[in-house]
């Protein structure tokens, strides 16, 4: 038994590991193949024009473009296994280092829109299952379809209009208040500037898990033991306290972390919407700039993280039904 859990552990990590370094392959190919002149769109064509032979032979050389493709993929790729992720063209500071900034506010938006996604989604399933074909599935399946085909840009931009701008309860962008040193920033004037943005991630995240667990909550209602529970007089409630929760708990549990990286791709729009010097507009900037570095850093740390959580996923799925251990990784 022991020996399963082992191997089953090894070939989820190793299977991560190969996936990190397919996408770092597929990142920079399409950077390098990406018609974005890096001298020119940080430079400027005029300043471009106006230099020497000698003077852009070493911009070419600072921003790598004099080396072919897959000599700076494998000297990039052995300086990163060496830990050094290479320094920022844009920010002119470690990779590294400007990630640590940018992650750590990030992590405040996603992991509030995470977690309220996935607790609400979750009642809210189990609310319409339980209810199915009453006002209150009607209600929540309505609610979740219009979220689902909604843009997050264009939420983002609603609720901006409504509370920062008609209702002025909330601020409009960045993450600190404008003209306030860092160390006269207070934790309470972060999470005030990170309301809207988590907001809309938690909203937008809400619909597919709603969904999902709705389907599942339907299906165990309609089971043969659900029935039985219902002909011995057990209550709704304890039916689905008892029989219900214990078989939807792992669907719904696998579906939350496999929506990290929905909340991932969204908090990219989200964080330009409201100037939110996070990941994703890290991710913007590296990508229109052609910092290839920090880019290449940036994609690495949240695939890293996607990956994480699809992992933890299969681990626990292994843990709580060793029949995974057996037949292998959730798809």
């Amino acid at each position: 038994m022991k020996s399963y859990g082992i191997r089953f552990i090894g070939k989820n990590f190793i299977r991560m590991i190969l996936l990190l370094f397919a996408v770092s392959v597929v990142t920079f190919t399409l950077v390098s193949v990406s018609p974005i002149d890096p001298l020119q769109a940080n430079v400027g064509q005029a300043a471009l024009g106006a230099m020497s032979q000698e003077q852009k032979e070493k911009l070419e050389s600072y921003w790598g473009v004099d080396e072919p493709p897959v000599q700076r993929y494998l000297n990039w790729a052995k300086d990163f296994i060496k830990g050094d992720m290479g320094d920022s063209l844009l920010y002119r500071q470690p990779v590294t280092a400007v990630i640590g900034v940018k992650l750590a506010n990030s992590m405040m938006l996603m992991v509030i829109a995470w977690m309220i996604s996935g607790l609400l989604g979750f009642l809210l399933g189990i609310l319409a299952g339980v209810f199915r074909g009453t006002w209150i599935d009607r209600l929540i399946k309505g609610y979740s379809l219009l979220i689902a085909s909604t843009p997050v840009f264009w939420l983002a931009l609603l609720l901006l209009l409504v509370f920062a701008v008609w209702l002025k309860v909330l601020p409009v962008g960045l993450s600190v208040p404008i003209g306030v040193e860092a160390a006269g920033v207070t934790f309470l004037d972060r999470i005030q500037h990170a309301i809207l943005p988590a907001l809309t991630l938690s909203i937008t995240g809400v619909s597919n898990i709603t969904l999902h667990t709705r389907e599942k909550m339907i299906d165990v209602m309609e089971s043969d033991y659900m029935l039985f529970a219902q002909a011995r007089g057990e209550s709704r409630k304890r039916m689905v306290c008892r029989h219900g929760l214990r078989n939807i708990i792992l669907p719904a549990l696998t579906l939350q972390f496999a929506s990290i990286s929905e909340i991932i791709g969204g908090s990219v729009l989200v964080e330009q919407v409201f100037s939110y010097p996070g990941l994703g507009q890290a991710a913007v900037a590296a990508g229109t700039g052609s910092d290839v570095p920090l880019l290449m850093g940036i994609t690495l740390v949240t695939a890293a993280i996607v990956f994480s959580g699809n992992f933890i996923a299969n681990i626990l799925y292994g843990v709580v039904d060793p029949r995974m251990r057996k037949g292998g990784a959730v798809s």
